[in-house]
C-alpha cells in the first residue's frame, strides 16, 4: 500500500498526540487517591492499651493490652474481654496481654479474657488468670522501641497534613467546635491551649469520614476548663459520647484520631468518655479515676483507675500514607534523654520514658537509652514525599518523542522518493 506524504505527517501527528497526553495522564492521580493506608499503626493498632514503659492500670481494659516496661496490676485488672475471634488470631502470638517487664499484682486478680499472656519478667504475687489461652515468658515477643520509632515518626507525618479546606475550628467561649465537610477526611489543627478552654467539645463530620485532631503543645489536661462532654455528629443532631451511645451509630467515633506528636503529659481528669483513639507516643497519660477512652491509646506511659477504662473501639479511619520519615521531634531542653531505670516493682506514679529507652527482660538492670530515630527513610515507604509531581516521566516522554520525530521524517523522506520515480 502507497503512504503519501500527507498520511504519513497525519500519523506522525497523532503519535505525537498520543505520546505527549497519554503518559502524563497516568502521572495526575494523587498518591493516596481513592485508597488509605490500612495498616498505619502496625502491631499497635491491634492494641487497645499499647505502651513503651510502665502501665499502671486497674480495673480492666476492654482490648488486647500491650506493655513494654512493667505492668502494675494490683488493684486488680482484666484484658481483652471484647475482642472477636479474628482480633484475637491477629495479634502477635495470639497474645491478648503482653508485658515486656514484670508484672505484679501482689495476690490481686490479673485476668485474661481472651486470648495468651505473655510475660518477659516475673509475674508477682498470682498467676495470671487465663479464660481461653495459655501463659508463656518472652521477652522479645513485640520489639517495642522499634514499634514507637514507627508511631513517633508517623504523629510527626499526621502533623504535617495540610488543614482540609473548609475544615473550621470555632473556640466560642467555653465551647470548641470543629466541623468538616470533606467525606472521606477532615483534619484539623487546634493548640493544646485551645482544647484546656473548652468545657464543651463538638465534632461534626459526614458520617463514615475521618477526624484527624492534630494538637500542638507538651501538655493536656482537661481538668483546666472541666471539660463536661464530647460531642459527636455524623451529620445529624450532636449525641454525648458514651459507650452505649455515639453519633451515626459509632462511625465519627471509630474514625476520630487525636494525634499529640509533641506532647510530653495528657491529663484526662473528667468525668466525661473521651471518644476517638489517642495517639501520644511521647506522653505520659494520666487517665484518673473518672472515665473512659472509648477508644485505643498508644502512649509513653500509663495511669488509672476506677472507671478510667478503656473501651474496644478500635480505630478504622482513612489515613494518608506517609512518603519520608520525618526527623524525630527534638526534645525540650531541660529534658533528660537518658532512660529511668527500671524497679522490679512499678511505681504508682509511673513517668514517661525517653524515646529510645525501655527496659529490657531483666528487670534488675537499669535500662539504657537508644540513638533516637535518625532520618533515614522507613522501610516500604518508598523514600518520597506523600504525593508524586509527576516529573519522573518527563525524561522517557522527551526520548520517546525523539524517536517517534525522526521515524516520522524517515517515512516522510522515503515516501517523497517513491512518488517521484513513480
Amino acid at each position: 500500500m502507497r503512504i503519501t506524504a500527507t498520511a504519513a505527517a497525519a500519523m506522525l501527528g497523532g503519535a505525537l498526540v498520543l505520546g505527549l497526553t497519554a503518559s502524563p495522564a497516568a502521572q495526575a492521580a494523587p498518591a493516596d487517591a481513592g485508597g488509605c493506608a490500612t495498616d498505619a499503626f502496625g502491631i499497635a493498632g491491634k492494641y487497645g492499651e499499647f505502651v513503651l514503659g510502665d502501665d499502671v492500670h486497674s480495673p480492666d481494659a476492654e482490648g488486647a493490652v500491650a506493655v513494654g516496661g512493667n505492668a502494675d496490676f494490683r488493684g486488680g485488672f482484666s484484658a481483652a474481654n471484647e475482642l472477636s475471634a479474628a482480633e484475637v488470631d491477629a495479634l502477635p502470638g495470639r497474645a491478648a496481654l503482653v508485658v515486656r517487664g514484670d508484672l505484679v499484682n501482689d495476690g490481686s486478680v490479673t485476668a485474661v479474657m481472651k486470648g495468651d499472656a505473655v510475660v518477659g519478667g516475673k509475674v508477682r504475687d498470682r498467676a495470671v488468670e487465663l479464660h481461653s489461652g495459655t501463659f508463656r515468658q518472652d521477652a522479645r515477643l513485640i520489639d517495642f522501641d522499634a514499634e514507637f520509632a514507627k508511631l513517633r515518626a508517623y504523629s510527626s507525618a499526621l502533623a504535617a497534613e495540610p488543614v482540609t479546606g473548609g475544615a473550621d475550628v470555632r473556640l466560642d467561649g467555653a465551647k470548641l467546635t470543629l466541623e468538616g465537610g470533606n467525606a472521606t477526611r477532615n483534619v484539623f489543627g487546634v493548640t493544646a491551649d485551645q482544647l484546656e478552654q473548652a468545657k464543651d467539645i463538638y465534632l461534626k463530620v459526614p458520617a463514615g469520614a475521618t477526624a484527624i485532631v492534630n494538637v500542638s503543645g507538651d501538655t493536656y489536661d482537661m481538668a483546666k476548663a472541666g471539660t463536661t462532654g464530647f460531642f459527636l455528629s455524623g451529620g445529624q443532631d450532636y449525641v454525648l459520647d458514651d459507650k452505649l451511645q455515639s453519633a451515626s451509630e459509632g462511625k465519627v467515633r471509630a474514625r476520630l484520631l487525636w494525634n499529640f506528636p509533641e506532647a510530653r503529659t495528657l491529663t484526662k481528669s473528667s468525668r466525661a468518655a473521651w471518644p476517638g483513639s489517642v495517639l501520644a507516643p511521647r506522653a505520659h497519660l494520666e487517665l484518673g479515676t473518672a472515665a473512659p477512652v472509648n477508644g485505643s491509646v498508644w502512649v509513653a506511659s500509663l495511669h488509672g483507675s476506677g472507671g478510667a477504662e478503656t473501651h474496644h473501639f478500635p480505630f478504622s479511619g482513612c489515613l494518608p500514607e506517609t512518603g519520608k520519615t520525618p526527623s524525630a521531634t527534638p526534645t525540650p531542653s531541660g529534658t533528660p534523654e537518658t532512660a529511668p531505670p527500671v524497679d522490679s516493682t512499678p511505681s504508682a506514679s509511673a513517668t514517661p520514658p525517653s524515646e529510645g529507652g525501655a527496659p529490657s527482660g531483666d528487670s534488675s538492670r537499669p535500662a539504657t537509652a537508644a540513638p533516637p530515630p535518625s532520618d533515614s527513610t522507613a522501610p516500604g515507604t518508598g523514600g518520597g514525599d506523600l504525593a508524586s509531581t509527576g516529573s519522573s516521566g518527563t525524561v522517557p516522554l522527551v526520548i520517546g518523542t525523539v524517536v517517534v520525530l525522526a521515524a516520522g521524517t524517515g517515512l516522510v523522506v522515503a515516501a517523497r522518493r517513491r512518488s517521484k520515480r513513480a
